[in-house]
């Protein structure tokens, strides 16, 4: 029996919770250049699903059509059974869907604290106040340089607090694009022991990681997609010791897949 990551259809493991999120048949794109084509899965309420794949196969971009930045051109993206396929990201995030896009997206010239209000300015003055000692229970460090301006912070520190801002919202379901990029490996740990602990509370988070192996080891489950397609849907444990697992990152997912293999 052939073990590879490939089949003539995508894997799935089977289900073990109900879906918060499902992407039915989704195409979207930029312009007229579509790069989600005909995309679908479900990603388990309360759990770490990672998103792979080679660069261009769409991870990113899921995350911004979920999020309302790109228009759904076919198909339905659904929160826990409901569509959410053409909301605004406010709409979404009053909704209980957070997004920490790659990057720094802070404002340098305003302190930690100033960082924090703005992040719950959806709730008002006094119910952000009243969260914001709540949020800093993840984040000792951050707590202590509240008076600190953001710029000064770093990087790891900086990464926490974003991370910080979008729980202010409480979120059913946090999406998160590229956590690690430029952080220290300690750090890195850090954040996905956070992102472990916040999905074991019930958050469902949605990932997409370029450190791969560390990432595989706190989620759940793992998606690989290619030309926008999914081409595999595992367990992510059973994917980390998956001698195969080269194939998604090395020139696309069906790259030296056995003759008749490719999915």
């Amino acid at each position: 029996m052939d073990t590879s990551l490939h089949s003539s259809a995508p894997q799935s493991p089977a289900p073990q919770a109900s879906a918060a999120i499902e992407f039915d048949d989704v195409v979207a794109g930029y312009g007229d250049f579509m790069i989600l084509n005909n995309l679908s899965f479900k990603a388990r309420r309360g759990a770490i699903t990672l998103l792979l794949g080679p660069n261009g196969a769409g991870k990113s971009t899921v995350l911004k059509t979920l999020f309302g930045l790109l228009r759904v051109r076919q198909g339905r993206i659904l929160l826990d059974g409901q569509s959410i396929a053409g909301a605004s990201p406010k709409a979404l995030l009053a909704q209980g869907i957070a997004f920490v896009p790659q990057g720094r997206n802070l404002f340098g010239q305003l302190t930690v604290w100033q960082n924090l209000e703005l992040g719950g300015i959806t709730l008002g003055t006094a119910v952000t106040h009243e969260r914001i000692p709540e949020v800093l229970e993840f984040f000792p460090r951050v707590r202590e340089r509240l008076h600190s301006m953001a710029s000064a912070l770093s990087g790891g520190e900086q990464k926490q607090l974003e991370i910080g801002r979008a729980l202010l919202l409480r979120p059913k379901v946090l999406l998160i694009d590229e956590p690690s990029i430029g952080l220290s490996p300690l750090v890195v740990q850090d954040v996905f022991k956070l992102l472990r602990r916040l999905a074991d509370q019930g958050t469902t988070v949605l990932m997409v990681e370029q450190n791969v192996k560390s990432a595989l080891k706190v989620s759940d489950e793992a998606i690989a997609l290619e030309s926008g397609r999914l081409v595999l849907h595992r367990p992510a444990g059973e994917l980390l010791n998956d001698p195969h697992i080269e194939r998604l990152f090395l020139g696309g997912a069906h790259a030296a897949a056995p003759a008749g293999q490719v999915a």
